[in-house]
């Protein structure tokens, strides 16, 4: 049936994303971070779609797996920025997780 013990590979964030206010024009940063004896590869969700950050000259993945914006965007017809991120990161050999999710809000200023 089974040629050997399995063993449990821990693998879980220990930092997540919460809910942040930004301002405009400043940037910011959405905390994640995942432990695992393998190297996670971390991806970000926003309003349930992937990012492509290679193609994204704003926002980048840093190294330990936060998303930072460089300058937030935000004007009355066009929010690119505002909404709720996810992060999730995957180990080939272990599978996927999701972190909660954060919803980024943008300060309105006077």
């Amino acid at each position: 049936k089974g040629s050997g013990v399995r063993r449990f590979t821990p693998f879980w964030f220990s930092v997540e994303p919460t809910d942040t206010l930004a301002v405009r024009s400043s940037p910011a940063v959405l905390n994640c971070s995942a432990q695992s004896d393998s190297l996670a590869r971390v991806e970000w969700k926003k309003d349930g779609t992937f990012l492509n950050l290679a193609s994204d000259d704003r926002r980048q993945l840093l190294a330990d797996g936060s998303l930072l914006i460089t300058s937030v965007v935000h004007s009355k017809h066009n929010k690119p920025d505002e909404g709720v991120y996810q992060c999730v990161a995957s180990v080939d050999t272990l599978g996927t997780i999701s972190s909660r999710t954060a919803r980024l809000s943008v300060a309105g200023l006077p």
